[in-house]
């Protein structure tokens, strides 16, 4: 597979969907980027907060951006706060650097990214990882 299909973008969001309703969790927003950062598919539940999509967003595109899951650029937040800043101020404030970022990875092959909000960072992160291999892909949550 070369690309994210939107196909498998569906089924990687319905598993992750699926996840947090098995968790019991709050309501989600879930964004799945394809390599080049464009929106493949993006779906709220029912009741989830005003900017939850943003986020979602922010933490799929951050990873895709530093090639790096968003746990990672939380680390390199806490250890390297000026670089982290200075990098989202040239991303004009779109990254999220907190857990929840997933890379989707077909062998060596970059696919795209998923972002989840709306629990807790290590919830979102959980639902982003099963919707990836439930797909059969790799994830890279950093």
């Amino acid at each position: 597979m070369a690309e994210l299909t939107l196909d498998v973008a569906r089924k990687i969001l319905d598993t992750a969907l699926a996840k947090g309703v098995e968790k019991k969790l709050k309501p989600l927003v879930i964004t799945i980027l394809d390599a080049r950062g464009a929106v493949k598919v993006t779906a709220a539940q029912d009741g989830t907060s005003l900017m939850r999509a943003e986020i979602a967003h922010g933490k799929a595109y951050g990873a895709l951006a530093m090639g790096m899951g968003s746990r990672a650029l939380f680390q390199r937040a806490q250890e390297q706060a000026y670089f982290i800043d200075a990098v989202n101020t040239l991303a004009q404030g779109r990254m999220v650097p907190v857990p929840g970022g997933v890379l989707i990875l077909d062998g060596g092959a970059l696919l795209g990214a998923v972002g989840v909000s709306g629990d807790t960072s290590d919830n979102d992160e959980a639902c982003a990882v099963a919707g990836i291999e439930a797909a059969g892909l790799k994830a890279n949550a950093g």
